[in-house]
């Protein structure tokens, strides 16, 4: 449906002053940063169990997403329907446990049906919450002030600024607790190694150089028609050129061998050596496959094949495109 003028003019304003309520809201929290966020930091850094988050609604929906947001930086975490926790689900929290109950009124009839049971299992409880007078403030060893002035929502209904607060909030408490940890970006890639970060961040080159009949090695000596034939066999884009001892002296790529075609008929005749690229660029296999993509895509490089090389001698061939394939660009 295609809006009037004063729909779409309405809209905009709407959107506007969404962000703006929000963006201040969260902006306000900036003078909550007190002893009582301190303390729910140490509470999570000295917990020996799980955080285990908690929230009804969109708190809930909240909740899963900062549970998710501390398992990822360095804190086991989990999410526990309180309605479910009511039927059994309890089950799952220790007293080693810290217990984060997210709630704009402090009310909500599940989180306080579940309070006395972990309060008796022995949880320490922090309350991420928007009344800290409430009955979930009156059960919290720590009280985060989520307290709004209002809702964006036009009719003050539908949660929204109180749960961009919330998000926030749960959001600089594990970020603070992750920088308290000294938790770096290879921890965080141990947590994702199916996507692209971990792929960066833990594939080395030998993960993804070419090696064995994969690669192309040819003497100093050998006639260039027969490194062609050997960078065509091992379905690569250039040859290591070695020495008599087996180390590293050169490289010669496809491409250098049809530049010499081009201007000489009679180069596959010619010697390796005398055709090779003496000062090539190389990397060993513990290097990170990233760090031989920064090589190549040197602008005063721009390579497409690198050698990799333990101790002066090849060991296999590093290619732009295996980079690529493997995600790594």
């Amino acid at each position: 449906m295609k809006m009037t003028n004063k729909q779409t003019q309405t809209a905009k304003e709407r959107a506007i002053e969404t962000i703006t309520l929000e963006g201040n809201a969260v902006l306000a929290l900036r003078d909550r940063i007190d002893d009582s966020f301190i303390e729910a930091c140490e509470l999570i850094l000295s917990c020996k169990g799980r955080l285990v988050v908690t929230g009804m609604g969109k708190s809930g929906a909240v909740g899963k997403k900062i549970a998710g947001t501390f398992s990822s930086t360095g804190t086991p975490s989990l999410f526990l329907h309180p309605a479910e926790g009511i039927h059994g689900d309890l089950g799952m929290v220790t007293r080693n446990d810290i217990v984060l109950a997210l709630s704009n009124s402090g009310e909500s009839a599940e989180i306080v049906h579940i309070l006395p049971a972990i309060a008796r299992i022995g949880a320490k409880l922090i309350a991420l919450v928007g009344r800290p007078e409430s009955t979930l403030g009156s059960y919290a060893d720590v009280i985060l002030n989520c307290n709004i002035e209002k809702e964006a929502c036009p009719l003050g209904l539908a949660p929204t600024t109180s749960t961009t607060v919330a998000l926030a909030f749960g959001d600089a408490l594990a970020l603070a607790v992750m920088e308290a940890r000294h938790f770096t970006s290879k921890d965080y890639a141990m947590f994702h190694p199916g996507g692209a970060l971990g792929r960066k961040l833990l594939m080395h080159v030998r993960d993804v150089m070419r090696k064995g009949s994969s690669m192309s090695i040819c003497g100093k000596d050998t006639v260039l028609r027969d490194v062609l034939f050997s960078i065509t066999k091992a379905g690569a884009g250039a040859s290591c050129i070695v020495d008599e001892k087996g180390y590293l002296v050169g490289i010669i790529t496809d491409g250098d061998v049809r530049r010499k075609l081009l201007e000489d008929e009679g180069a596959l005749s010619r010697k390796a050596y005398e055709i090779m690229s003496t000062d090539p660029s190389t990397i060993t296999p513990d290097k990170l496959a990233t760090e031989g993509l920064r090589i190549m895509h040197d602008p005063k490089k721009k390579i497409g094949e690198m050698p990799v090389i333990v101790d002066g001698k090849p060991v296999g061939m590093l290619m732009l495109k295996d980079l690529a394939a493997a995600g790594i660009m």
